[in-house]
């Protein structure tokens, strides 16, 4: 920064080149990875960024990889002489002169770098040999993606997170949380600390921090919580303060990047012109709130003033002072509709459409509400169910983030479907006409919601106690619930019945499997996905010692390596597939999560593994599988790699990275697929497994060369082969005919395609709730075959078509 600020004054254009060193760790020496590196450092005016030291080029090569895909600029290069080794007792490094030129020429001609020279070890008849390599190339050229996001100084946090919305823990706020006020007024920072450490682990992906407490100093608060918390928490920081120095306080310490909450035009631009020369400064991305100097309606209500107030933020703020639209995250502000107050009932349906139409007018900006406003003035068990509905309409429209405490946000499956379409029908202000059918005219939605959390009540459905149920279910709920209370005697009575492996395999495993796919369908939040797995894992725990493991009175039957690929938290299926391998007999050595591909190396070699498993849930590590599996080409590796995670499908894994990949690799969908992968590497015969996916391939380049054939038929193109295969539609024989010649007799004739001008724009983008639509608009699109046929099962058999249309009518 001090560097950048020398350029500033100056009236000379030069060039600033930044270099980071990556340890063998895969990390900078405190712990930063490539992407924090990367996302804290994009915002400035850096000509070129780069590595050197401490490593040779082969251990570079990942770093570099995602310098290639992730920065937009130069990038550089520039190793030792290969890693150092100890020769007679005095240090030498490895790499000749010529397997330096070499692996040099890879950066410049696969990776595209535009800067390279050597580090320590590197000698004269190096650069000779890199000048040699160098001669005339140019860098490829390349296209970088830049993905927004933020940073702690150890890991980097996308703004737009794959199936889930950006969490910001609301209680590290002196303005929202008594507890975090109470230690801020006793100084007990490692209380504060302790604090942030709970709000991550209950899922939350980044920090709202407040300060402001009358009566102290807000800027040595805010230096001694954010000194604290970039070194002691592994969290991006949302810096939330009314006082420009107090913001300052904590950018200058955070070694990451920070979103700052927030600017307005409550006071015209000043807000915006005291905040934004911050953010360059300090490369910080920033809240909004629409709110303007409107003395009657400074705070916009309604969806029209949001969207107008939000116009005139966003071209202040990239216009005016230059930021990236990317970096800026706008509040439409949430009101409570729990007053009763006429002209508060839709304040909630405002904040929705104004969600929409912001999203839609500027697609590239953050959406974020400080959700729990909507429900304030209610009771604690009605809030959780009211904030939850909302969030799920509010995502439904394009909300990407929310300050809210992750463990109070319930899953849909877990509210009684009465409390869930209360909530729905006080958020749309069903009332009047618009009431829900079989309800009195004067249906009062707020009052009908209110009256289902009387004194005492659950907000979650009344049931048995998991107790009470059938020992097979009660086993499932505890993990679909996320409830280690009782898990221990639910596992006592199973015992009586049932073998451990047999609970694991038959009762957990499937409670797993629901929670997955209320996840995938978007009716569980990843932090109770995350309290599942946990008790999961305590569940097993619990049975591990009653498990005789196969294999325990011999040699495993495989050694295999575990890792979550890097910039990849999750873990919870490979977890899975740890307990599941490591309870039939093989031994597992499951290394963590963020695992770059030289870790996976170093472990592989240790234990001398069979097989390296890689997973990732984002969809993003599908794309880091995929270079670590060039890599491994690059180095001569070939050891058997299994692949799996939510994101990574098994036509892509088969149909493509097997097709890059030199040795053997095979996709696991779930962690039983994983055991019979394995067992089969155990027992020599993957070849079968080998055959069944030739099959499946050979099945699929079928169905594509039929499609491409049909599609060069209907544009008077030929296929391949100089012959048509035109289907029929009901899926009789085909009828083959030469092109060009007008075809067989009988075939099918091509149909034509009506070339339009225009492709027409859709009515809206994303999911549309439309209700009252009159039915006898709808009659005529409705595929009356798929309806009586598919869905009603009326077959005509053998009556004629003048008695089947009788039986329809």
């Amino acid at each position: 920064l001090d560097a950048i600020g020398a350029v500033g004054k100056t009236h000379e254009d030069i060039p600033i080149l930044a270099s980071v060193t990556m340890e063998t760790t895969g990390t900078m020496l405190l712990g930063s990875d490539m992407a924090a590196v990367v996302n804290a450092l994009r915002p400035f005016p850096i000509a070129s960024l780069g590595l050197n030291c401490a490593t040779g080029p082969t251990e570079m090569a990942e770093h570099i990889a995602y310098l290639a895909k992730h920065w937009n600029r130069p990038f550089s290069v520039i190793p030792n002489a290969g890693l150092p080794i100890l020769v007679d007792g005095r240090t030498e490094y490895p790499l000749r002169p010529d397997g330096f030129g070499a692996a040099m020429r890879r950066f410049i001609e696969e990776f595209g770098a535009g800067i390279v020279g050597g580090c320590c070890g590197t000698t004269n008849e190096h650069i000779s040999a890199l000048r040699e390599v160098v001669g005339t190339r140019t860098p490829i050229t390349r296209v970088a993606v830049s993905t927004p996001g933020c940073s702690s100084l150890y890991g980097f946090t996308e703004f737009r997170q794959d199936n889930s919305f950006l969490i910001v823990a609301e209680r590290t706020n002196a303005n929202g949380s008594k507890k975090f006020k109470t230690l801020l007024d006793a100084d007990d920072w490692d209380g504060l600390v302790s604090m942030a450490k709970e709000e991550m682990r209950d899922g939350s992906h980044l920090l709202d921090v407040c300060v402001d407490f009358v009566g102290r100093d807000g800027v040595k608060d805010m230096a001694e919580v954010a000194s604290r918390y970039v070194q002691h928490v592994n969290a991006p920081l949302m810096v939330d303060s009314t006082q420009a120095d107090v913001i300052e306080a904590a950018l200058k310490r955070a070694g990451g990047r920070c979103i700052v909450n927030s600017i307005n035009l409550e006071d015209g631009e000043k807000r915006i012109d005291e905040i934004c020369p911050l953010l360059k400064r300090y490369g910080a991305a920033c809240v909004a709130l629409t709110i303007d100097e409107d003395p009657q309606a400074g705070m916009a209500k309604t969806a029209d003033r949001k969207v107008e107030i939000a116009a005139r933020i966003h071209d202040l703020f990239t216009r005016k002072w230059g930021l990236d639209a990317h970096d800026l995250f706008f509040d439409p502000l949430t009101f409570t509709i729990a007053t009763g107050n006429d002209e508060d009932r839709r304040l909630g349906l405002e904040t929705l459409e104004g969600i929409k139409r912001i999203s839609e007018r500027f697609p590239e900006c953050q959406i974020l509400l400080g959700l729990s406003n909507i429900s304030f003035g209610l009771k604690p068990s009605a809030r959780a169910v009211l904030n939850s509905a909302f969030l799920h309409e509010a995502r439904a429209r394009g909300l990407t983030a929310a300050i809210v405490h992750p463990s109070k946000i319930l899953p849909e499956n877990r509210i009684p479907k009465e409390q869930w379409d209360a909530a729905q029908w006080l958020i749309f202000n069903r009332r009047g006409a618009e009431r829900p059918e079989g309800m009195p005219e004067d249906f009062d939605p707020l009052l009908h919601f209110i009256g289902l959390f009387p004194d005492g009540a659950e907000t979650v459905e009344v049931r048995k106690t998991l107790a009470d149920l059938p020992i097979e279910e009660a086993l499932q709920q505890h993990i679909i619930d996320g409830e280690d209370k009782g898990i221990e005697a639910a596992l006592d009575r199973a015992l009586v019945v049932y073998g451990p492996l047999e609970i694991i395999n038959d009762h957990l495993l499937m409670g797993m499997k629901v929670v997955g796919d209320l996840f995938g369908s978007g009716k569980m939040q990843l932090p109770f996905v995350l309290k599942s797995a946990t008790v999961m894992k305590k569940a097993v725990a619990l049975l591990q010692p009653h498990m005789e493991k196969a294999g325990a009175t011999g040699r495993a039957k495989a050694r295999i390596v575990l890792a979550t690929v890097s910039g990849d938290v999750h873990d919870i299926g490979k977890n899975l597939v740890d307990i599941i391998l490591t309870n039939n007999g093989f031994e597992v050595h499951n290394i963590g999560i963020k695992q770059p591909l030289t870790a996976m190396l170093e472990a592989v070699e240790r234990t001398n593994a069979d097989a390296l498993g890689m997973s990732g849930l984002l969809v993003r590590s599908v794309g880091v599988m995929e270079q670590n599996l060039r890599e491994l080409n690059e180095r001569g590796i070939n050891i058997p790699v299994l692949l799996g995670g939510a994101a990574l499908t098994r036509h892509y894994a088969e149909g493509h990275l097997r097709g890059i990949y030199a040795g053997p690799l095979y996709y696991g969908r779930d962690a039983f697929e994983g055991m019979s992968v394995c067992d089969a590497l155990a027992t020599g015969t993957l070849a079968a497994i080998d055959e069944q996916i030739d099959e499946r391939l050979g099945k699929r380049r079928a169905v594509d060369e039929r499609v491409a054939a049909s599609r060069a038929c209907a544009i008077g193109k030929e296929p391949a082969g100089g012959t048509a295969v035109i289907e029929s539609v009901d899926g009789g024989a085909a009828m083959r005919g030469e092109q060009g010649s007008g075809g067989t007799e009988g075939a099918r004739p091509a149909s034509s395609v009506i070339a339009v001008d225009r492709i027409p724009d859709p009515p809206f983008w994303g999911a549309r709730v439309v209700e009252h639509v009159d039915l006898d608009e709808l009659f005529p699109f409705i595929n009356q075959t798929a309806l009586f046929r598919g869905q009603w099962g009326f077959k005509q058999g053998d009556l004629d078509a003048k008695a089947y249309e009788a039986l329809l009518d």
